[in-house]
């Protein structure tokens, strides 16, 4: 009965917060270790934030509760940026250790800190065509290695009953 009630208790102790998972997933100048550096593609806008979280690679923890995944002792990471107003836009997200992580990337066009279905863009590592669900963490996926990785994720909006990249 304890091992039931032991992630619940967890969870009750640790406060939800836009900030977890933002210490761990910070990149650092010259610091060495894996990493990711994701080239982001396709943006609607210059507003609102990016946030970019990493996950396990697994379909049962992928785009599960943060709250959950750090109670139960399990990787989450997270960086949130403002989108910046011209030029190239990357994001740098640390890796507890290389192998393979399932990624989200979120333009939060209004900062709410919420996906708005009508209006944000979203996109994964292996960039998966969107359905009206998430994809599976094996196509949401990439392998970091022992220093900093380079992927790309193009970002998809919602246009009329689909989810897609915008046609530049």
């Amino acid at each position: 009965m304890i091992d039931v009630l032991t992630p619940l208790m967890l969870t009750a102790a640790l406060p939800s917060s836009p900030d977890l998972g933002k210490a761990e997933g910070r990149c650092r100048p010259g610091e060495p270790g894996p990493s990711l550096l994701v080239e982001v593609i396709g943006l609607k806008d210059r507003a609102g934030r990016l946030k970019l979280e990493l996950y396990p690679a697994n379909d049962a923890d992928f785009l599960k509760d943060d709250n959950l995944l750090v109670a139960a002792g399990k990787t989450f990471r997270r960086v949130e940026v403002p989108v910046p107003p011209a030029g190239p836009v990357a994001l740098c997200i640390r890796a507890p250790a290389a192998g393979t992580y399932a990624l989200s990337l979120l333009h939060d066009r209004n900062a709410d800190r919420r996906f708005q279905l009508s209006g944000d863009g979203i996109g994964f590592a292996g960039n998966p065509k969107l359905g009206w669900s998430k994809p599976r963490a094996s196509a949401a996926s990439a392998r970091v290695d022992e220093g900093p990785t380079r992927i790309r994720i193009v970002l998809n909006y919602r246009r009329g009953l689909s989810f897609r990249p915008i046609e530049n």
